[in-house]
């Protein structure tokens, strides 16, 4: 009995034991799990500097204070790829470090050192604002010669620049080529047995050459050409002679021409428009002008006095204006009567005496347009500077010219 009473106590133990173990076990695994949790929640950062790479374990929010927790330094101009602003979000990054280095730029006969970290030709010259075109050259070299200051070059060769006239229209066009029959392959032209291009095709390239391609004989072409707007006005007589304004505004618009010309020695000889397409419809433009003639008081006679002119060339000058303007100041030549007003389509003589053109009126006084002593102020310094008087005016009228 007692034998069995001890074997049942160590039953006992060992059970609780057991029990005690899985207990143990199942309240050590959440703690296990949040120290894994805890290892993984940083960023794996691997970081290429020079050649040579390493790899952090970081908890920080961005890029450069990641390069600051490894040891790594950066000048002002150097460069990294993501920049060192950039905030970590993702559980791992590929950094690199681009580090500034001195560079000889020759650009033809001007030679320029600088420090940058770029790494391209494109990059490098576009830091410093020097233009590079499409068809220029840049190359990156190392220097052998310690003397130099630098252990890189980078060399452009320009492109020759020379003005080509293909097929008529003329653009300015640069090349590697030597030659103008490589400059024709370089741009991939293939002449045909009706081309022809001066100079010829050995020519050397040089700047400021001119070069032209065409074909003989008759060929077409089409072009954009404007359409100039329609201009419609409205003769407003409440408004003065003058008055001008533009109700509505006229837009251009614009076709597509076919033409068909003909090419002899690399000359257009003949244009022949074969076919129109109207891609844009003008607009018309509205214009209000003023026809109100408004007249200063008083008679000729007092007109003419007014204008300088003495009473005793009264009866020439009334027989002059008689036979041109017939006393309108808006009349232009061919006018039948004081109404047509419309100087912006007339031409030909105008006014009291018809000058022509009616703007050399204008020396007289600003409002020559309209006002009859202006014109006349004018008329009587033209009379006496080109015949000696009014009355030799009226002479030459009268006897040599009716006019």
């Amino acid at each position: 009995m007692v034998r069995y009473m001890r074997k049942s106590r160590l039953h006992l133990a060992l059970l609780g034991t057991v029990l005690f173990l899985m207990l143990a076990m199942v309240f050590a695994l959440p703690l296990a799990t949040h120290a894994d949790n805890g290892s993984k929640s940083g960023r794996l950062i691997t970081i290429h500097d020079r050649g040579t790479e390493k790899v952090i374990l970081t908890k920080v929010a961005t890029i450069g204070s990641a390069l600051k927790e490894a040891g790594i330094s950066l000048d002002a101009q150097d460069a990294v790829e993501p920049a060192a602003s950039e905030k970590l979000v993702a559980s791992d990054y590929q950094v690199n470090i681009y580090r500034a280095r001195p560079i000889i730029i020759v650009d033809g006969n001007v030679r320029e050192k600088i420090i940058t970290a770029y790494q391209t030709p494109e990059q490098i010259v576009s830091s410093v604002g020097i233009k590079l075109y499409p068809e220029d050259k840049a190359s990156i070299d190392r220097i052998d010669d310690l003397t130099q200051g630098a252990g890189l070059q980078l060399t452009i060769t320009r492109a020759t620049a020379f003005e080509f006239t293909l097929y008529g229209k003329t653009t300015t066009v640069r090349t590697q080529a030597k030659t103008v029959a490589e400059m024709l392959s370089e741009k991939g032209l293939k002449m045909t047995k009706a081309d022809r291009v001066l100079p010829g095709v050995s020519t050397k390239i040089s700047n400021g050459l001119t070069v032209k391609l065409w074909r003989e004989g008759k060929q077409t072409i089409t072009v954009d050409e404007a359409v100039v707007f329609p201009v419609q006005q409205i003769k407003d007589a409440d408004r003065e002679v003058g008055y001008f304004n533009i109700q509505t505004a006229g837009i251009n618009g614009s076709r597509n021409v076919t033409y068909e010309i003909t090419i002899q020695d690399g000359n257009e000889v003949s244009r022949t428009e074969i076919a129109s397409l109207t891609t844009k419809e003008s607009k018309t433009q509205v214009e209000v002008v003023g026809v109100k003639l408004v007249l200063p008081p008083g008679s000729h006679t007092d007109w003419m006095a007014a204008a300088g002119i003495s009473a005793d060339d009264y009866g020439y000058v009334e027989y002059i204006v008689n036979k041109e303007g017939g006393w309108c100041p808006v009349r232009w030549q061919g006018d039948s009567g004081c109404t047509n007003h419309d100087s912006a389509s007339s031409i030909g003589g105008y006014g009291l005496v018809q000058a022509t053109p009616g703007y050399k009126m204008a020396s007289a006084g600003s409002d020559w347009l309209t006002n009859p002593i202006t014109q006349l102020r004018w008329a009587r310094g033209y009379a006496v500077n080109r015949y000696g008087s009014w009355s030799a005016a009226y002479q030459h009228w009268l006897v040599s010219h009716n006019w």
